[in-house]
């Protein structure tokens, strides 16, 4: 018998019905020992995620306004499940401890974090496991960059004392003792660490759809599912704006070989969507197709760019400077195209076209706003001729222009820039293209 690990995410946990069936997903196979917890979720629409309550009480501390009333509504979701699944625990006692804490101003990580740790707490004592608590175990440095080697150790040294546990995901803690969380879906990552400690047979990721679709279901009308991926075509998907499994989880299960399962929690007999290290034959040319909206390229040329040393490395610096990462930097022999997302870049476009002109002295600059990337990722891309002929007749049939295109070496994706108001018309060319005629 193997070891499973998986992770519940908050729709899976929102509120007593949705623990039952994890409780029944959890029991039907012995080998789910380690059990990854998030925070409770929505339970319907216009319901609030327990996280967000969180952070509202924290910004109501900041401001010394009360905020009594927004956790005692925490506390009463909490309460609610304790009373009506009949679970055995001092949860009072973990409240009281945290308003105490309240009290005294604490980080938004601390308080943001408190979701995970009640909800594991209370999940353990419901399904008889051991909690325990990644706040010691998942450790970062000051620069909030996770400690990989030293979370490994430590969470391979406490779990070996546990035959089953529940862990809360989401947090750890910096090596002073501060809580520290990861962005949000962090518990993705949390579950991924957990299974590469232990070296777990799969890491199962539980949640509230039956895998990653080709493309969105939100813009392509019953989008087939990918059934296996690999680790780099999912990196790709995930980075691109595919939301079902947080882009970082995926390292520390590809260091450990762990394969992940993206499952389920309200239909568990669907198998998923299965990721490895391999590369499976697919039964269509692309894998999946994602993107995201919001981008700004800066397209600079000048003569003999190509003999100029140093262009580049100036333009990169230039960035620094700002504090601004780029998405994709595609060039020619005398250009160089910078992709920054409008979140990255706020209201410093102006300086930056400015510093760029002084320091770099380019013939022209060209500015594209409102540009939506897109990405058609496959492993059968590579090794198929007409591929990229294929997706720009489809792309020029749906009347959509293209406003840049990067090509990695890898041949594993396809990135185009299109306008934001074709975004979703492009995707759905796209996943036509390559699956619906096929």
């Amino acid at each position: 018998m193997g070891i499973k690990v998986a992770k519940f995410g908050g729709s899976s946990v929102a509120d007593g019905i949705q623990l039952t069936k994890t409780k029944e997903i959890i029991e039907h196979h012995p080998d789910r020992k380690y059990i990854v917890v998030s925070a409770p979720g929505k339970r319907y629409e216009g319901d609030n995620k327990i996280t967000d309550l969180l952070y509202l009480c924290k910004t109501h501390i900041d401001h010394n306004l009360a905020y009594d009333q927004i956790f005692q509504v925490i506390a009463d979701r909490y309460m609610a499940v304790k009373l009506n699944l009949d679970i055995d625990v001092d949860l009072m006692k973990y409240l009281d401890e945290i308003r105490e804490n309240l009290k005294q101003n604490p980080s938004a990580d601390y308080v943001a974090s408190r979701g995970e740790y009640l909800n594991a707490i209370l999940i353990a004592a419901y399904l008889g496991y051991d909690f325990v608590d990644t706040a010691d175990l998942i450790k970062f440095d000051s620069r909030g960059k996770i400690l990989m080697d030293e979370t490994d150790r430590l969470l391979r040294e406490e779990l070996s004392r546990h035959e089953r546990a529940v862990l809360p995901g989401f947090y750890g803690s910096t090596r002073d003792g501060k809580i520290k969380t990861f962005s949000r879906g962090g518990s993705d990552i949390t579950g991924a660490l957990v299974a590469r400690a232990i070296g777990a047979d799969v890491y199962e990721n539980w949640t509230d759809v039956s895998g990653f679709m080709v493309a969105d279901p939100r813009i392509v009308k019953n989008p087939k599912k990918i059934k296996t991926v690999s680790y780099k075509e999912l990196r790709e998907l995930s980075y691109m704006g595919a939301s079902v499994l947080h882009e970082d989880a995926i390292y520390p299960a590809r260091m450990a070989n762990v394969p992940i399962n993206i499952r389920n929690t309200n239909d568990p007999r669907d198998q998923g969507t299965l990721i490895t290290a391999e590369v499976h034959d697919s039964e269509n040319i692309i894998t999946g197709i994602a993107g995201s909206k919001d981008f700004t390229v800066v397209a600079l040329y000048k003569n003999m760019m190509s003999s100029e040393r140093g262009f580049v490395r100036r333009i990169l610096e230039i960035l620094d400077d700002f504090d601004i990462n780029f998405e994709h930097l595609p060039s020619g022999i005398d250009t160089v195209s910078v992709v920054m997302s409008n979140k990255s870049l706020g209201d410093r476009l102006d300086e930056i076209l400015e510093a760029f002109r002084q320091r770099l002295q380019p013939d022209s600059i060209d500015v594209y706003e409102n540009i939506a990337l897109i990405a058609t990722v496959g492993h059968g891309m590579s090794y198929r001729p007409g591929v990229s002929a294929t997706l720009f007749n489809a792309l020029g049939e749906a009347g959509v222009n293209i406003r840049m295109i990067d090509q990695g070496s890898s041949e594993l994706n396809i990135i185009v820039g299109v306008e934001n108001k074709d975004f979703e018309k492009a995707i759905r060319a796209i996943y036509n293209a390559f699956i619906e005629e096929e």
